[in-house]
């Protein structure tokens, strides 16, 4: 057994360097989300993609019509006029267009997937095309954006991207546009934070297992974007083909992602842009949610997916392997004081590395999100309390997406034949 206390020793010094990347991540996120951005106001078009009337769906959308920026478009878009979000968003939009420093506030209907025929802008009628191969075509979503991206004019310089479930800041618009100022930076993306509605179990964990992803984000290539919080400039959307790739891709953030650090460039964590979406599931919600966001991973982006699975595997094994072996050694091996030490210092390295890490993304959201603070406080104690369970149940659903290609996304089935193969089964946009 000599093999192990090597292997010991090399997990236990690993964990000095995880904890290290994470208090430096603390630390970006702290030093940045105040800073005020000024003196770069490209003319921007922001799109919110709508399906269905999400939680506080009002108080989100009435956020985007807040943005501190002089030169931006509004406009939101969704499939079909029966959408519930359609009627909303033309009430919500007669109400607060005036008071707004949009210059133009538009509601799109993009029509279903594959649908040739664009539909209304406002009383418009044109041409749309999905530039999907025969047999393949993208996500409603990303139709959707595809849709509003043909429309808009020769001045737009930059695209910025929100989802209907979010709530930002009034400067969000000001934080996501800064970093593209910088040719390294190919877009530049935010992340979500959920916020229960409910302090049911299944909210909570969700709350939880998310706020384990938020804490990788920073100043690091490692980076993917997010389509709910994100935004790039024209002219490199163009560059790097996405225009084409979107057509045949299911996740809009994965494809991005890829295209931009294919081309050398990087993803831009902007911490400001870290958003609160209010949220409650079930179990069975919460199933499907993860497996369906890690198989999307798996055929868009294998080798995020393989990292999620090998530092989840370690995790899991550090800690719950090391107490295992800790037990086993202490009453069924005869080892000597030295060796027991080091097989007994596994687990606890393990554990007090989570315990740090769980205490400091805690601390960092009741900064960031200061304002919802008391509806975090049952998140919070779930987290920090119980930071050991979460590493065995994130590697489930990781385990869960490894098999099959199907999944389900707002009432739509699709398979997922590649990064930019995508078919879909049934459902209507």
């Amino acid at each position: 057994m000599d093999w192990y206390y090597y292997i010991a020793l090399v997990v236990i010094l690993s964990q000095p360097i995880v904890l290290f990347q994470i208090y430096k991540n603390y630390r970006y996120a702290l030093k940045k989300y105040q800073r005020k951005r000024s003196g770069y106001w490209p003319r921007t078009i922001f799109i919110v993609p709508c399906k269905g009337l999400d939680s506080d769906f009002e108080k989100n959308v009435s956020s985007f019509f807040n943005q501190d920026y002089e030169n931006y478009l509004l406009w939101f878009v969704v499939a079909d006029e029966s959408d519930p979000a359609y009627g909303e968003l033309c009430k919500l939009k007669g109400q607060l267009s005036q008071s707004s420093n949009a210059n133009d506030v538009q509601v799109m209907v993009a029509g279903p997937i594959g649908n040739s025929e664009g539909t209304k802008n406002t009383g418009q009628k044109g041409k749309v095309s999905n530039g999907a191969g025969q047999g393949y075509c993208c996500s409603q979503k990303i139709h959707n954006l595809l849709y509003c991206y043909e429309r808009i004019g020769d001045d737009v310089e930059v695209l910025a991207f929100a989802d209907s479930d979010i709530c930002v800041r009034s400067d969000w618009l000001s934080h996501i546009v800064y970093p593209l100022r910088q040719a390294k930076n190919g877009s530049a993306s935010g992340y979500r934070w959920f916020i229960p509605k409910k302090s049911n179990l299944a909210s909570l964990v969700l709350s939880a297992l998310n706020a384990k992803i938020a804490q990788l984000l920073g100043n690091t290539r490692f980076n993917q974007a997010w389509g709910g919080s994100m935004a790039i400039r024209v002219d490199v959307f163009r560059r790097l083909g996405l225009d084409k790739i979107w057509p045949k891709a299911l996740s809009d953030d994965l494809s991005l992602s890829f295209a931009v650090k294919k081309a050398g460039m990087k993803v831009a964590f902007v911490p400001a842009c870290l958003v609160a979406s209010y949220n409650s599931t079930t179990w069975a919600e919460l199933f499907e949610f993860a497996r369906r966001q890690f198989l999307i991973t798996r055929v868009g982006a294998p080798g995020t997916w393989w990292f999620g699975l090998c530092s989840s595997l370690l995790s899991v094994l550090g800690l719950w392997g090391g107490v295992a072996l800790a037990l086993y050694a202490a009453t069924q091996l005869s080892v000597l004081n030295w060796q027991l030490a080091i097989i007994v210092a596994v687990p606890v390295v393990f554990f007090t590395s989570q315990m740090i890490r769980a205490i400091l993304r805690q601390k960092m959201i009741s900064r960031l999100l200061e304002g919802d603070l008391s509806k975090m406080k049952a998140a919070c104690t779930v987290d920090v309390l119980f930071f050991w369970l979460w590493s065995p149940l994130t590697l489930f659903f990781i385990i869960s997406s490894a098999f099959g290609r199907t999944i389900q996304w707002r009432g739509i089935r699709y398979k997922l034949l590649g990064p930019t193969e995508t078919v879909v089964i049934s459902g209507q946009g």
